[in-house]
């Protein structure tokens, strides 16, 4: 029993640990230039095959949403939200529920405004991923681009 017991945290540590590091989704921003005072930031998923994540539509039973958290400065004002597209609903077997899905098609892109270019955007980024057999914890990456 004691063998078994030992053998079986053992398993859930070696899981644990190949779960945690794991990433099977890696974020990319890039910006584009409107005018000489505006631009976006354009946020694209790389997702390995098999796997998504999750749109920024919260959903009652669902997942955690993606995120975005813009770092405060007095060289750029956001213009409206981040907005999505390439997202998609689809029935989701680990929430049981439909919900809007991320994949390497998707795109986030946030406006913004400023008096110079010649800086950099930071930002923070939450998003959980899964795949048709288990989910990873949320994770937050950080995310820099400049403007020019």
């Amino acid at each position: 029993m004691k063998k078994l017991i030992i053998l079986s945290l053992s398993l859930l540590s070696f899981f644990g640990i190949n779960a945690q590091q794991q990433n099977p989704i890696t974020w990319v921003a890039t910006y584009k230039s409107i005018s000489a005072t505006e631009g976006e930031i354009i946020i694209t998923p790389k997702v390995e095959k098999g796997w998504h994540s999750y749109s920024q539509k919260v959903t009652a039973d669902g997942p955690v949403p993606t995120s975005f958290k813009f770092t405060e400065s007095k060289q750029y004002t956001l213009v409206g939200a981040v907005e999505e597209s390439n997202v998609h609903e689809e029935f989701d077997k680990a929430f049981d529920a439909k919900i809007f899905v991320v994949t390497d098609k998707s795109l986030f892109k946030q406006k913004v405004k400023f008096a110079k270019a010649g800086f950099n955007v930071a930002f923070k980024l939450e998003f959980m991923c899964c795949n048709d057999q288990m989910c990873l914890p949320p994770k937050t990456t950080d995310l820099t681009v400049k403007v020019q």
